[in-house]
């Protein structure tokens, strides 16, 4: 019959029947074996373990075999353990020898130990982590952290990880009181809604650790602006290093930075000479995972054509190879999560429910990692951040009422948007002239900011410090 018309009780009366079930294995294709191994539920005798050791022994379908062994390793037979370690070891399907691994594990024997020990040993990350939560979930003896140990200096990160976020939930669970996790999201008072004028390593330095939500920025990209000159591009990558450290410092468990950059290209200084491209995003990315940022996405902002400076006008007319030069009409957010052994799930069950429910992204949005959205032009600044761009950022990243910091604002585009959205913001700017044109825009600008809302607030380093004393 076919699968969808095996009922329960057919199933059940099957795996109560040895020779019924072998029997069914047989003439059964591979479709119908699976469905019905999904549908076996508690085992309440030993009739199927020979029909299911069967199906190990002769199945070609990994699918099959891996509901095969999850089954058996339902009767808690240590006599099995051989068998699971065979498959565990020797099987072609990285599926069937994980379920293997967790089999073992599902046993809780102390006869396990060496086999999953063994195991640790793995080249596949997948099968040694599933053995160390088969050891985790033993009582911890000698032979479990002397296995265990093995793995602190494991060459594959995701083991390292794994290793630190469970021996971590070991030594406590995290509470889930929601009172007690409401309170985390709170942020100093005294920095809402305030734009520092100063260098942004002074002012990041007089900020108290998990302050900050989300951080947007771009930042002053080498060489190319009168206000953005480094001696060297290796200066440029360490001022750039000491920024986002402290960043991450002052950042929220398991919150994010969005960082938007591109590629920069320095002129020739004569014909006789070559241009210079810096690829800035692929050289600050291990800078910042180095420090405790997980990347998480890469999104590509996508301008019009006609926007973007003409590179190829040469190659247009001779066609030569080696000398094609696209026009660059992309950027990249590249995001990143402060690293946590937590889940996005709990930094949302931190805010209550009435504001989860305001800060729900309503509407059309966008679905794919490509925006298109047109640059925007100021006539005090000359690289400023589009609106529509920060105003996506901060809907898809943050919840109504948190902080959201620019380190780099410019003109305070992203200032703007978190007022516009409900949300408080952190700005901190070295240029006077670009603080100036925040503050006659805010000055200038009626309705932003109601009356349930702190109106902001302009100071230099001095200022900021004095105030974060006071608070």
């Amino acid at each position: 019959m076919p699968h969808e018309l095996i009922r329960k009780q057919h199933i059940d009366a099957l795996k109560n029947d040895s020779g019924a079930l072998l029997s069914f294995f047989q003439s059964r294709a591979d479709g119908e074996i699976a469905y019905a191994l999904r549908k076996f539920g508690r085992l309440e005798n030993d009739h199927a373990k020979r029909p299911l050791l069967h199906l190990l022994n002769t199945s070609k379908s990994a699918k099959v075999r891996t509901l095969a062994i999850a089954n058996l390793a339902k009767l808690g037979d240590v006599g099995l353990l051989d068998t699971f370690a065979r498959l565990a070891e020797q099987d072609d399907n990285t599926e069937v020898r994980r379920e293997s691994v967790s089999a073992i594990g599902r046993l809780r024997k102390q006869k396990a130990i060496p086999s999953l020990a063994k195991l640790l040993g793995d080249n596949d990350p997948k099968v040694v982590m599933q053995a160390a939560r088969g050891l985790l979930a033993l009582p911890s003896d000698n032979g479990v952290k002397k296995a265990l140990s093995r793995l602190k200096n494991h060459p594959n990160e995701l083991v390292r990880a794994f290793l630190t976020e469970q021996t971590a939930g070991k030594a406590g669970a995290q509470s889930r009181g929601k009172k007690a996790v409401i309170a985390r999201v709170a942020h100093p008072a005294y920095m809402e809604n305030t734009v520092v004028q100063g260098d942004t390593l002074d002012v990041l330095k007089r900020v108290a650790d998990e302050s900050i939500h989300l951080t947007f920025t771009s930042p002053p990209y080498y060489n190319a602006r009168d206000y953005a000159i480094y001696e060297s591009y290796a200066a440029y990558l360490q001022f750039l290093k000491k920024v986002f450290a402290q960043v991450h410092r002052v950042t929220k468990e398991g919150r994010f930075l969005v960082l938007n950059t591109s590629p920069i290209i320095i002129p020739r200084a004569s014909r006789a000479h070559a241009s210079k491209r810096y690829p800035i995003p692929f050289d600050i990315h291990p800078l910042l995972m180095n420090m405790g940022w997980e990347f998480i996405d890469d999104i590509v902002w996508v301008k019009p054509e006609s926007c973007v400076k003409n590179r190829n006008a040469g190659f247009l007319q001779h066609r030569k190879p080696l000398a094609y030069k696209p026009n660059v009409v992309t950027e990249m957010l590249m995001v990143y999560r402060k690293q946590t052994s937590k889940l996005i799930d709990w930094n949302i069950r931190q805010y209550s429910d009435d504001t989860v429910e305001r800060s729900r992204v309503l509407g059309e949005y966008e679905s794919t990692n490509v925006w298109r959205i047109d640059p925007a032009f100021d006539r005090v600044h000359s690289a400023v951040f589009p609106l529509q761009l920060c105003e996506r950022v901060i809907r898809y990243y943050s919840f109504t009422g948190d902080l959201v910091f620019d380190p780099f604002a410019g003109s305070g585009t992203m200032g703007r948007a978190a007022a516009r959205l409900g949300r408080r913001f952190f700005l901190t700017e070295k240029e006077p002239a670009y603080v100036n044109r925040i503050r006659a825009f805010f000055n200038n600008t009626v309705g932003l900011f109601d009356a349930n809302d702190k109106q902001p607030v302009f100071c230099d380093v001095k200022g900021f410090a004095k105030r974060r004393g006071q608070a």
